[in-house]
Parts: structure tokens; sequence; C-alpha cells
């Protein structure tokens, strides 16, 4: 049984360490506000000049006026601080920003991040990703493992515009987690298995070749 998006954010956040300041990207990151594992001081930062988000709001929560870099709405710690984005980007092009936690739509075998754009589709812009996969210590991506068509997403090479080289390097989908070697001399690494999938499920629906670095599947 494949993980949910809970799952793969529950997951994530084992990638948190203690002191962390993190940048969470909109879709599936931003549920990792919800698993940051209690007693772990975390500072989550937004790209529109927020400092200090807490848990994702449930409904009757939400406050209209106060939402992260992708329009999202979130919610404020007794601790938050706002300031204007081009401090915000200060911030990550400065390196002070331990990780980032990105969603994707391909990533390659060596790193290669797309994730911003589709061909043919309108968008309104790459965004903050692109500073973020540059200026960020760690990156890692979060998604489902195949496009909706059943195309992996998990590639040899990516075939969609880039929004960096060479900057992944964990990926967590709905079927398992991947280390990857960002500086391209390492084939990915299958770390752990969603419960109930096998490694045999994950290669027919990966395109990337990878080494498989487990001894069990994780719970």
């Amino acid at each position: 049984m494949a993980w949910t998006r809970d799952d793969i954010a529950a997951r994530a956040a084992k990638e948190l360490r203690d002191g962390f300041y993190v940048n969470l990207g909109i879709g599936i990151p931003t549920l990792v506000a919800n698993y940051v594992p209690a007693g772990m001081k975390v500072t989550l930062q937004s790209e529109n000049g927020m400092l200090g988000i807490g848990p994702f709001p449930f409904d009757d929560e939400v406050d209209a006026d106060l939402i992260n870099a992708g329009k999202q709405t979130v919610s404020a710690l007794p601790e938050s601080s706002y300031f204007s984005s081009a401090d915000s980007f200060g911030m990550i092009r400065g390196g002070h920003i331990d990780l980032s936690i990105l969603g994707a739509m391909q990533v390659a075998a060596n790193g290669d991040l797309a994730n911003w754009m589709v061909p043919g589709k309108m968008v309104k812009g790459m965004g903050g990703a692109m500073d973020l996969v540059a200026g960020v210590k760690r990156v890692v991506v979060v998604m489902e493992h195949v496009e909706k068509t059943g195309a992996p997403k998990l590639l040899k090479a990516c075939n969609l515009p880039l929004t960096g080289t060479g900057v992944v390097d964990i990926v967590i989908t709905d079927l398992g987690v991947f280390e990857l070697d960002k500086r391209g001399g390492k084939t990915p690494r299958l770390l752990e298995t969603a419960t109930g999938v096998t490694v045999d499920e994950i290669r027919a629906k990966t395109d990337a070749p990878f080494d498989v670095a487990i001894g069990q599947q994780a719970a």
C-alpha cells in the first residue's frame, strides 16, 4: 500500500533537525509543518516574508490575510515575525536556510529538478524555487512517484525545463525514499520502501537506475 500525502509529509519531517531554519514549498511540503517532532525547535520560513510558521490550519482556524508564498493559508506562532520579500530572499541567497522541502514534476538521477513549468501551460513564473535550490544547504523533494498518466517522475534525465541542476539530496515519494548524489558520481540509492510496496514495483515505475540499500520495508 503506497503512502498517503500525509505519510509522505511525516516521512519528510524525519529530515528535520533541531535548530534548523526550513523553507516549505506548496502542496505536500506545507503538511510537514504538522509533523515536526515533539520537542524539536524548527523555524519555518516563507519567501513572501514570514519567519515562524505554525501548523497547517484547519478550516475553522483559517485567517485569509495570513498566507505563504504559494497563497496558501498558514498559521502564526507567538514568535512569528514579518518582513519584506527582499529580506526573505536575502536569507535564502545568503545561505541562512538549512533545508528546503519542495514538490516536483520531475527529478533526475543526478539531482536535477524540474518543478515550475509544463510547456504549453500558463504559469505565473518560477517563483522562489530557483533561489531556494541554489541558496539552501539541503533540498528534499516530496512528490507522487508517477504522473496521472502513469509515467515515471524519477528519471534518467528530466525533459521539462529545469529549476536547478544537481540540487536534490533526497526524494520521498508515495512508494519510497531515495538518496541522490547531486555531484553525479553515484547511482541513486533506495533507502526505504512504503509499507507493502516491493522493490520490483518501484523498479517498474522508475525510469532512473537505482541501487537498493535497505534491509527491510519501512513501517
